[in-house]
């Protein structure tokens, strides 16, 4: 399908509570919408570009000022490959407008293959009261699969907040830890002696160096996940010893775009180990897509990091984003991605391709 025209909108969505990103502390979230349009059929696929402070290495400011530069250029094109040198936010965008484009073409479905439901693991984070309040809550709303924040400043609380989850819950839940590579090799392995055996399904990024990881694995048998290694240092991906990794958690806007994102999910299918689609606190726009990129890459999906929009306040789908007993449904939620709320959208330009 040709595309004719493409719409840029900016957007500001309020936190329903503040949120901390690497020391930064956010009351909302920012980005700016791409609307791919065709002339020839009348429909719109959309994108989001949201770089993330604390996260991303660019601004939105930066973003905006490249996508721009880019669609000045009277060469530009949607047609083969993107440019290389696009920031990870951009390319994102793009990817995921000129495939929602095709996927709104009547009588287009997610593949017979892919997985009807996705299902969301629940983020938990705060002292232990506030955990165990969030985590009850989640589990009498179908959660079995929950991510512990386990900062190396406060291990204390972590160890505690564990402890009571695996006495509460015990094996009916499964519990993934984050340590944002916050622990020293010695910390981490002085932390895991204080967590109950078995409590723990794998911990994601537990290191500040990553190549450490091996060794923190045959001391304690506990597996990791990468996320920040993912696009800080991918070549260690090859160097970690395929036993002490479980999962690779995949941010589409951070790892270089949906194409980059796909390569790790293939690489994790090949290799026995969880792709965990995650969000960096978007939209039901891209929440939507990772959705069907997880579905489509197995016919079991792990629980994803997409329950993100509980975080937002209102959402730019007129039917919002949201699950139904812990579990995302593929194909309804293919169909609303595609009716923006425009009453939550600034103009910002308009561009012929």
């Amino acid at each position: 399908m040709n595309a004719s025209h493409l719409h840029l909108y900016r957007y500001t969505i309020p936190f329903t509570e503040a949120v901390t990103v690497n020391g930064h502390r956010l009351l909302e979230r920012e980005g700016i919408i791409v609307a791919l349009k065709s002339a020839e059929t009348g429909l719109t696929g959309y994108g989001e570009i949201a770089p993330l402070p604390g996260l991303h290495h660019e601004t939105l400011r930066s973003a905006e000022e490249q996508l721009v530069t880019l669609l000045a250029q009277e060469r530009f094109t949607l047609r083969g490959r993107l440019p290389e040198h696009l920031f990870p936010s951009v390319r994102t965008g793009l990817e995921m407008a000129i495939i929602n484009l095709e996927a709104a073409l009547p009588g287009v479905q997610p593949s017979t293959r892919a997985a009807s439901h996705v299902p969301l693991n629940a983020l938990l984070f705060g002292d232990t009261t506030k955990i165990m309040q969030r985590a009850e809550a989640y589990f009498r709303l179908g959660y079995r699969t929950f991510k512990l924040k386990v900062p190396a400043a406060n291990t204390e609380n972590a160890i505690r907040s564990i402890r009571t989850l695996h006495q509460h819950f015990g094996t009916s839940i499964e519990l993934r830890l984050d340590a944002n590579q916050s622990f020293r090799l010695e910390e981490a392995l002085e932390f895991a002696r204080n967590i109950p055996a078995g409590s723990i399904a794998y911990i994601e990024e537990p290191l500040k160096e990553a190549r450490e990881i091996g060794e923190f694995h045959a001391k304690t048998r506990i597996p990791s996940a990468l996320d920040e290694t993912l696009w800080q240092e991918p070549e260690l991906l090859q160097k970690i010893p395929r036993s002490a990794l479980a999962a690779l958690i995949l941010k589409p806007n951070r790892l270089g775009g949906i194409s980059t994102a796909l390569h790790f999910a293939r690489y994790a299918r090949e290799h026995n180990l969880l792709a965990v689609f995650s969000s960096a606190f978007e939209s039901g726009i891209s929440l939507s897509c990772y959705t069907q990129l997880a579905a489509s890459n197995s016919a079991e999906p792990a629980a994803c990091g997409l329950d993100t929009y509980r975080y937002l306040k209102h959402d730019l789908l007129v039917t919002p984003f949201g699950a139904e007993d812990a579990q995302l449904n593929t194909l309804a939620l293919c169909r609303n991605a595609q009716k923006l709320n425009y009453k939550a959208l600034k103009p910002l330009s308009q561009w012929s391709l």
